[in-house]
């Protein structure tokens, strides 16, 4: 299947249909951080993520999706993700045109949007051991729940191989 332009979230939704895979979305309002999800975790099943958008000093893009809880060393990330240096996070407007939303709702949803696969797509190794992941459906006024091999099938779908790393360890 091939991806909507550049999906809003009821066009990732579809998408996910689609691709045959299943999703629940809970509407909440909107959250901009880790701490304020936590604030709806109370109806939402499965492993919650949070996600970085960085790029290196070449302007290489990375996306890296990370269980809620797994601390990721920017310091030391780029020595494992292929990175020209240091990362630091993309600007609100590369974001926009690269994964269709705005700070605060950055999502490994937002591949859909990556059209010319830019991204490198790096992902926790600690959500593998999850039957479900969460992540904003490119709004920060939702969560959309879906199985971990088919977060998988999505990036691949998506033209994106995921780079799966122990995050929390390096």
């Amino acid at each position: 299947m091939t991806a909507p332009p550049v999906a809003t979230a009821a066009a990732l939704i579809a998408y996910l249909d689609d691709l045959g895979i299943a999703s629940t979305t809970v509407e909440h309002e909107a959250v901009f951080t880790v701490e304020e999800s936590q604030g709806v975790r109370g109806r939402i099943d499965g492993a919650h993520t949070k996600n970085l958008f960085v790029k290196d000093r070449k302007d290489r893009l990375f996306l890296v999706t990370a269980k809620e809880d797994t601390s990721v060393n920017l310091k030391h990330l780029h020595r494992h993700v292929g990175a020209s240096g240091r990362v630091s996070f993309g600007k609100p407007d590369l974001m926009m045109a690269t994964l269709g939303v705005t700070p605060g709702s950055v999502t490994a949803f937002g591949l859909v949007n990556d059209r010319d696969t830019r991204l490198t797509f790096v992902l926790d190794q600690a959500l593998a051991g999850h039957d479900l992941v969460n992540a904003h459906p490119l709004t920060n006024t939702a969560t959309t729940t879906i199985a971990y091999a088919d977060l998988l099938r999505f990036a691949r779908a998506t033209g994106h191989e995921p780079l799966i790393l122990p995050l929390g360890e390096l």
